[in-house]
């Protein structure tokens, strides 16, 4: 009888995916993180090839892609269907998700079984889940305790846009400030191996990088952070509809697309596409 081995892709002469491990082991080593969010295959590829450190399926695909006004109404099975796409067009970054609304605040049990979903149908390496009370702790704490890891996310929370109204900076006040910071080291306590810092004030992100072990990824969140995210299609110029005070723009192809098909509709219009050298 022969056995048969996989060899892992590490042993196979190929580079592996980036762990959670390696994630958390940049910030012991001072070195700045590197998140950019991706929906589908072609996007996760050239995010990929980039050397990002990972690469997170937001539920802002919601706003992004589907023209929602906000993340609410995304289910559970459009972020397995667009993790899928992107777990099979990257190779190396680390692979976060998105938990979306209702599906990880009702009941821990079935926060694990919907995040076990994620896990099992879209080969994520960790899920994303906002918010920082003592039930969204003890809930870290049980996905944790059963091997499924966890970044939090605190400050402005998308998916508390009716409850917040609107994206509007958190933690301005002292107290407030305070508060932040203590809910930081809850998460953290609870297992948590990251935090989002989302439209925080800079002086108040810095402090709970100090505060915490684990890394700090900031998106309006200041530059002390261990880290920064931004949505590809913001950085990318794409949605330039879209002009928040934190969002640096490092293309716009906006306009390069829009000049791409009205260049293709002059050439159809005039009869000079297809040519010879562009027909069988």
């Amino acid at each position: 009888m022969s056995v048969h081995t996989t060899i892992p892709p590490a042993l196979n002469g190929r580079a592996s995916r980036s762990t959670v491990a390696d994630f958390v082991a940049k910030r012991a080593k001072g070195e700045r993180l590197v998140v950019v969010t991706a929906y589908d295959a072609m996007f996760a590829r050239l995010v990929d090839e980039a050397e990002v450190d990972a690469i997170l399926v937001g539920d802002s695909v919601g706003n992004v892609v589907a023209g929602y006004d906000s993340t609410v109404p995304v289910t559970l099975d459009q972020m397995i269907y667009h993790a899928a796409a992107v777990k099979r067009g990257s190779s190396r970054a680390l692979l976060l998700v998105d938990m979306p609304f209702l599906t990880y605040q009702v009941t821990i049990e079935r926060a694990l079984l919907n995040c076990g979903r994620i896990f099992q149908e879209a080969g994520a390496q960790a899920v994303k889940i906002e918010g920082g009370s003592p039930e969204i702790a003890a809930t870290i704490e049980a996905l944790v305790r059963v091997g499924m890891p966890v970044m939090a996310h605190l400050g402005y929370t998308p998916q508390s846009v009716n409850a917040l109204s609107g994206a509007r900076v958190q933690a301005r006040l002292p107290e407030a400030a305070q508060d932040l910071i203590d809910t930081a080291k809850r998460l953290e306590d609870a297992g948590a191996f990251a935090i989002l810092l989302e439209l925080i004030p800079a002086s108040v992100a810095a402090r709970v990088t100090e505060a915490v072990s684990v890394p700090t990824i900031g998106i309006g969140a200041g530059p002390e952070c261990s880290g920064q995210v931004l949505v590809l299609h913001d950085l990318l110029g794409l949605n330039d509809a879209f002009r928040p005070r934190f969002l640096k723009r490092y293309a716009t192809l906006a306009d390069d697309v829009r000049g791409a098909i009205r260049a293709f509709g002059t050439d159809v219009r005039s009869g000079t596409y297809p040519d010879a050298a562009h027909s069988f």
